[in-house]
């Protein structure tokens, strides 16, 4: 069984900042794979199908970002996940927009949700998904993070958010090695 867990704050008006790309991966993989997000449990909005003839539990943490780590450690404790088999998905202020990464494991970066889920897995090896955003010139990170998208950079995220999505079904069907060597080697070019 694996777990995909998109990182993001709740409530409608974080829907569509920068933080919240990890949810709207989630959301697309729930509409593509028709995992339907209904459940509530764990500190999360969740779902459980197949994807790739692999069980998958698809969530988004309900507990803000800074909090991730104790929806991450639930769901792991409630489906006996191992953390090498739950993907998180995330914003990266040092990619820039329009690129992914996938990493088998490592450290936070300084990514409060991520340093969150070491905490409460008490490690650092779980393979994660960053979503580029870009670092702000001058704006506050903070008010970077949260807020939206301008229109010229949501049509720059829709193919993100799209190889985001096959990525998570490449990492369920063929692992991390193979997705990191698909999408990681794609961006370079």
């Amino acid at each position: 069984m694996f777990i995909i867990l998109g990182l993001g704050n709740p409530g409608p008006q974080y829907v569509l900042t920068r933080h919240n790309v990890g949810f709207r991966v989630i959301d697309r993989l729930s509409v593509a794979t028709k995992i339907p997000l209904y459940k509530v449990g764990y500190h999360s909005f969740w779902g459980k199908g197949t994807i790739a003839n692999q069980e998958v539990v698809l969530a988004k943490p309900m507990t803000f970002m800074n909090n991730s780590g104790t929806a991450a450690a639930a769901l792991c404790r409630q489906f006996g996940v191992s953390p090498t088999h739950l993907l998180t998905m995330y914003d990266d202020l040092d990619l820039p927009l329009g690129t992914i990464r996938l990493r088998s494991h490592g450290g936070s970066g300084g990514h409060n949700g991520i340093k969150s889920l070491i905490d409460h897995l008490q490690t650092d090896q779980f393979p994660r998904l960053r979503i580029g955003i870009d670092r702000p010139l001058e704006a506050d990170v903070i008010e970077h993070v949260l807020a939206a998208f301008t229109a010229e950079e949501e049509v720059a995220l829709a193919p993100v958010l799209e190889s985001a999505t096959k990525a998570a079904t490449i990492f369920i069907r063929e692992g991390i090695d193979v997705a990191m060597n698909r999408f990681n080697v794609q961006l370079k070019k």
